[in-house]
């Protein structure tokens, strides 16, 4: 079994983990900055010292900011990432960080290309990136530039949102097209990049094979939406090289069909976790 402090276990991501991991290969020590459950860690990575904690073998951050003038605090998270690592004896950090690294261009985008961000949280990101694998010496460290995740997007994830849904509609008559995937697919993918024998990549991009277009999405969760024209800021398509994560730990294409899927499993988790 492979040790992993999962920092951030109380968000998005971190219920998808929670869902989803056990049975792995792996013994997550989940992190809370508050109201932490029994047998988690109580722990606030910006204000206090990491208090006394079993060894790991891996330290996989999903904390981070979105918005904001927080947005540095995601450097200051994936710094006290470094230092819990080094503190516990880990062999290797993973980080969550974004496409939106990638800027403006419809890609497919490849890990080794130079990024553009554009939007302040993509500059956020990569200068997080930017800043832990240059403190990383002889601790190997892992950007993952995850796409969409279904059910944490704007998409499935702001359907609980009052009000029909809008998709921008491009010159082709369609919406956009983006790399995706599955919340349960992405947590096997964690668990495996943690439990990895051998060094990983010091970028990765994490997302299943194909392009999904928005509108086939909400037609597969038989959700009706309403049209409104695409500004010239919007991209069309966003699209990710993932030739490495197959290497590492192959997926298979993203269909809507499936996506939908795995998000109404996580849907219905939350539902029951909320006494719903």
């Amino acid at each position: 079994m492979n040790r992993v402090l999962v920092m951030g276990a109380s968000g998005r991501l971190g219920a998808y983990l929670r869902q989803f991991w056990p049975g792995l290969a792996v013994a997550p020590q989940w992190q809370y900055r508050a109201n932490a459950p029994a047998g988690a860690l109580l722990w606030a990575p910006l204000q206090d010292r990491l208090p006394d904690c079993a060894p790991v073998d891996t330290v996989l951050c999903l904390s981070g900011v979105t918005q904001g003038a927080a947005l540095v605090q995601n450097t200051d998270l994936a710094l006290a990432a470094l230092e819990a690592a080094r503190a516990l004896g880990a062999r290797r950090v993973v980080l969550t960080s974004s496409v939106a690294v990638y800027g403006a261009t419809c890609g497919p985008h490849d890990e080794d290309e130079t990024c553009h961000p554009i939007t302040p949280y993509g500059v956020a990101k990569l200068a997080m990136e930017r800043a832990a694998l240059a403190q990383a010496d002889m601790l190997p460290v892992t950007c993952l530039r995850i796409g969409n995740v279904a059910g944490a997007d704007a998409l499935l994830g702001g359907l609980a949102l009052a009000g029909v849904p809008r998709l921008d509609q491009f010159a082709d008559g369609r919406a956009a097209h983006r790399a995706y995937i599955g919340p349960m697919t992405l947590a096997r993918v964690l668990a495996h990049l943690c439990c990895h024998p051998k060094r990983l990549p010091s970028v990765l991009n994490v997302a299943q094979p194909g392009l999904i277009c928005m509108d086939t999405m909400l037609a597969a969760a038989q959700v009706a939406w309403e049209w409104r024209p695409a500004p010239s800021t919007a991209r069309a398509e966003l699209g990710l090289h993932v030739g490495r994560l197959q290497a590492l730990c192959p997926v298979p294409h993203a269909t809507p069909e499936s996506l939908v899927s795995e998000w109404r499993l996580t849907w219905a988790a939350s539902r029951r976790n909320d006494g719903a």
